[in-house]
């Protein structure tokens, strides 16, 4: 453990670029790689490369409003007091690794989003109790918790062939979660990673020869909640007095507590990434009590999205480049084309996997993928649901070294894609086993 740790974290150290580097290696590869395994000429990559630029505009804000949101929430002094009590339960580095990566995990079974947002919360409110941690093995346990969410509530493969109107619905129809998200297969992976991700997390930590710390500057920045000054009475304008009236803020805040209210009704426990931000926004409107100290925290919190604004585009780019020059359908055939009914799921898984590096998002990858292995599937003879969670897993596989999601966690936790990397690396490694023996034997 300690020579593999120390290896990859140096490597990665040493070698890997910022993230927004990654994203523009990752482009000249793609472009490369079209010209070189498809018909298409480099003119075609360069319009393919265009068009498909902005096709992430709506998923980067909500991407950022994540970040905003989350942050905004966590400023409330209500929060910052959950936050801080939660975090008394880690008292050493090892307790501390093991809490952050529990909590993450079980966030993001629940939601991606949520989940995202509540690791790195947590690791900073632990780092600033537990000075001694390393604060990078800290982050890097908060973002391997993400590794489960697509086996979790808000799967977007599985809750999209759950519904009547996916677009592959005339020739596998619906099927439930209960196929999905609750069979055998799912639960065995899901139950294992729970168990062995926060150990695994503190055999690192044990093994781990470096230590990273974090400015407790920072760390005070973070956790503390917004301070406004509040002018006399006397000094009030009528301006004034609405930027600093409870009642705006409550008046608002309930509007929006009532329309949660009524989307959980109307479509049962639906925690989608839209409802996310939405409860995440109405709540700190609420607890941070006026709208001039909202909009202080507002301030604050855009400070952390501008790695997601930026970067998301270039990966928009690449998706468009993988999709419409044919890349991504040879690569998936060509994994179809070695398969066997026994190792099809695991192929697949594995396929998913690479598929996701270029297209690192879970509904985008099923678009991409589905219409290869669902056919190839049924005339193998695999079941459907099976396939279709083999290339869900390979999705989250592949995220412990794809920046792509960790922007978000990263852009809280001040710190860069190198400096969790290292560690994910040894996550990645670990958590081929249980997916591969539940896909090969369940």
């Amino acid at each position: 453990m300690k020579a593999l740790t120390s290896f990859f974290d140096r490597m990665v150290q040493r070698y890997l670029p910022d993230a927004f580097l990654f994203a523009v290696i990752l482009t000249i590869i793609v472009f490369a790689l079209g010209i070189a395994f498809t018909s298409s000429s480099p003119v075609d990559m360069v319009q393919f490369w265009g068009q498909g630029f902005w096709d992430l505009l709506a998923f980067a804000m909500q991407m950022s409003l994540i970040v905003v949101t989350g942050y905004i929430l966590a400023n409330s002094p209500l929060v910052k007091g959950i936050l801080s009590k939660i975090s008394t339960f880690a008292n050493t580095p090892s307790q501390a690794i093991l809490l952050v990566t529990i909590i993450s995990s079980i966030a993001c079974l629940i939601n991606y989003g949520f989940g995202l947002v509540v690791g790195a919360l947590i690791a900073i409110h632990v780092a600033k109790r537990v000075p001694t941690v390393d604060y990078r093995l800290l982050i890097a346990a908060a973002y391997s918790g993400f590794l489960l969410w697509h086996g979790g509530l808000s799967g977007s493969v599985p809750l999209t062939i759950a519904t009547e109107d996916h677009f592959l619905f005339d020739m596998i129809g619906s099927i439930p979660i209960s196929e999905t998200l609750f069979s055998g297969l799912n639960l065995f992976i899901v139950l294992i990673l729970l168990i062995t991700l926060p150990l695994l997390n503190w055999l690192i930590l044990r093994s781990n020869e470096s230590t990273g710390t974090i400015d407790p500057q920072f760390l005070d920045n973070q956790t503390s909640t917004t301070k406004v000054e509040t002018p006399t009475k006397e000094d009030m304008t009528p301006a004034d007095r609405l930027e600093h009236s409870k009642i705006i803020s409550l008046l608002i805040g309930l509007l929006g507590l009532g329309f949660i209210v009524y989307h959980f009704v109307q479509n049962g426990l639906d925690l989608n990434i839209n409802i996310v931000n939405f409860i995440f926004l109405f709540l700190g409107i609420i607890f941070h009590q006026t709208p001039k100290r909202f909009l202080e925290s507002v301030s604050d919190a855009v400070k952390n999205v501008g790695g997601i604004i930026v970067q998301f585009p270039f990966y928009a780019g690449i998706m468009g480049m993988m999709v419409a020059s044919g890349l991504s359908e040879q690569m998936s055939s060509w994994f179809v084309s070695i398969s066997t009914e026994f190792t099809f799921p695991l192929f697949t898984f594995i396929s998913a996997g690479i598929v996701n590096f270029f297209v690192p998002s879970g509904g985008g990858q099923w678009a991409v993928q589905a219409p290869i292995m669902i056919p190839a599937a049924a005339d193998i003879g695999v079941d459907t649901a099976k396939t279709a969670m083999a290339v869900a897993w390979g999705d989250a596989w592949t995220n412990m070294i794809q920046p792509f999601w960790a922007l978000p966690l990263l852009a809280i936790a001040g710190l860069k894609v190198r400096d969790i990397m290292g560690f994910c690396v040894m996550i990645l490694i670990w958590s081929f086993i249980p997916i591969s023996i539940g896909l090969l034997f369940f």
